[in-house]
């Protein structure tokens, strides 16, 4: 992804939900130790990576199409 492509927190956010939702949280998956750990909080999630919020390659590829 071009470092000039912001993905807004909200967005950010609204991806990762879509992503859970439609192939679940298997147990031990990124997914399943990001949400473990962040407790939902979203500065606390993977995909927070200031400035971008580029920091999950399912919410880049999911901001990308």
């Amino acid at each position: 992804m071009p470092p000039e492509i912001l993905i807004p927190l909200e967005r950010a956010a609204e991806l990762c939900k879509a992503h859970r939702d439609k192939h679940g949280t298997r147990m031990f998956s990124q997914c399943w130790g990001c949400m473990k750990y962040s407790k939902g909080v979203p500065e606390k999630m993977c995909f927070y990576k200031p400035p971008h919020n580029d920091g999950c390659k399912k919410v880049n590829e999911l901001f990308e199409n």
